[in-house]
């Protein structure tokens, strides 16, 4: 994974359901835990979302903040 793919991971907003239009980064972690549960959606969103799932499983979603602004300037 490179820099730029993690930036548009994080900025990426969520196409569809409760949290439509909301970036990855700040979709709340019970909804990462139920995707995973029930299983990523294919292509790449589904790894975006997976890779949401991990950062906020090792709790490092404080650390990427700053940088959601970043796919803006």
């Amino acid at each position: 994974m490179n820099e730029q793919m993690l930036l548009d991971a994080i900025n990426q907003k969520m196409p569809f359901g409760k949290y439509t239009g909301r970036k990855l980064l700040e979709l709340p972690e019970p909804y990462l835990v139920w995707f995973h549960s029930k299983g990523f959606p294919q292509g790449k969103l589904g790894e975006q979302l997976a890779l949401m799932y991990e950062i906020k499983l090792n709790g490092l979603e404080e650390m990427l903040e700053p940088l959601l602004d970043t796919a803006r300037r």
